[in-house]
């Protein structure tokens, strides 16, 4: 999430561990959104997004919301998480702040956790049983919640005059390579996410960018559309040329920079535990992943995978292109070594009392 709100890589925002924090000093985007006249807010269920953590700079109301009666009807089958309450509760608060503000120019940032969940409702459920159903069921359930506040929006008008964007921190893996869930791994069952931006204007066939997309570009884009400052010193960069060439039906830009996907596997470990890096880099239709293992993080395990003619990564072709290995291997080498302190500052460490602790184990991850 630090890197989707700064437009950072993650080795260049230093929020890396359970206890790290944005500072001050990150400039964010509600903040350029302020500042422009907007006004803003911010509802959530996941703790690891509360304000302290940093992510609430730029918001004049930043909540979780009160969790309200959860339907007899609603199931959740994921058992590691114990999240009160339901999506609904963050629809009704968004829909509270439109009530007063919709006439406004307004920035609404809202944060659903019923997939995390895997819940659903029997009413609505028109998927099978099995485990990849539930969650189908539970990916429609979230369209139906949603449908609530874009419906909201339709009927006053206010969708005529509003940018839509839906993304996802990660993605979900279902035992493709012998695990489930996500924070563990970097394959593409942890990372592929989608991106859909629904503007104030029909576009009439849509499209769909086939090309590589990342969460740093997300801001980016967004400010570009709005014509509003970007964010300084980014990774990321406005997919505007992509979108224009898509709707024109013209070749796509050819410059695609790397993809990175980093996880310190030791991220919920406590401070002072060695990093255990696992780090996947995409560039040039080719993918390295690199995996530190071990107590002291020096095993180093490679592997490479041919985008183009592999998609899911099931074939490790190191071995047979060591060309691309050792190029791509230098990429990740330079992209571990960023700043000491990327904003300046030393990242703050955020302390977490029990309460606040209980709240990040209802999530599902194991923390000290």
């Amino acid at each position: 999430m630090a890197s989707l709100w700064t437009g950072r890589n993650p080795a260049r925002t230093g929020v890396l561990r359970a206890e790290h924090a944005l500072p001050l000093e990150a400039v964010l985007p509600a903040e350029l959104l302020r500042d422009a006249g907007f006004r803003t807010a911010g509802i959530w269920r996941n703790g690891w997004v509360d304000s302290n953590f940093g992510f609430s700079q730029g918001f004049e109301v930043y909540e979780r919301p009160r969790a309200g009666r959860v339907p007899a009807t609603l199931h959740r089958k994921n058992p590691n998480i114990s999240l009160d309450g339901t999506d609904a509760d963050v629809v009704s608060a968004a829909l509270d702040f439109l009530r007063v503000y919709g006439r406004d120019r307004w920035f609404l940032y809202i944060h659903m956790m019923d997939v995390h969940q895997y819940a659903y409702s029997l009413d609505s459920a028109i998927f099978g049983g099995d485990y990849l159903d539930i969650y189908d069921n539970s990916i429609h359930h979230t369209d139906n919640v949603l449908g609530r506040l874009l419906n909201h929006l339709a009927e006053t008008e206010l969708l005529k005059k509003t940018l839509v964007v839906i993304a996802s921190d990660h993605a979900e893996a279902f035992m493709e390579r012998g695990f489930e869930g996500h924070a563990t791994q970097v394959y593409p069952e942890s990372t592929e996410v989608p991106l859909v931006i629904a503007f104030p204007f029909l576009l009439d066939p849509g499209v769909a960018i086939e090309s590589r997309t990342r969460n740093v570009d997300i801001w980016p884009t967004i400010l570009d559309l709005l014509g509003l400052p970007e964010l300084p010193d980014t990774d990321g960069r406005s997919l505007v040329p992509e979108i224009l060439a898509a709707v024109r039906d013209e070749e796509m830009p050819v410059e695609r920079p790397p993809a990175i996907a980093h996880l310190d596997r030791n991220w919920g470990q406590p401070e002072g535990s060695p990093p255990l890096d696992a780090v996947a880099l995409e560039e040039g239709g080719f993918r390295m992943v690199r995996r530190h293992q071990g107590r002291d993080g020096s095993v180093v395990i490679e592997e490479l995978f041919d985008r183009e003619s592999d998609p899911d990564e099931t074939l490790n072709v190191i071995g047979e292109h060591p060309e691309e290995a050792e190029r791509l291997r230098g990429l990740v080498d330079a992209y571990l070594d960023p700043p000491v302190s990327p904003w300046g500052v030393e990242v703050p460490s955020v302390e977490i009392d029990e309460m606040e602790l209980n709240q990040l184990r209802a999530l599902g991850y194991a923390i000290p």
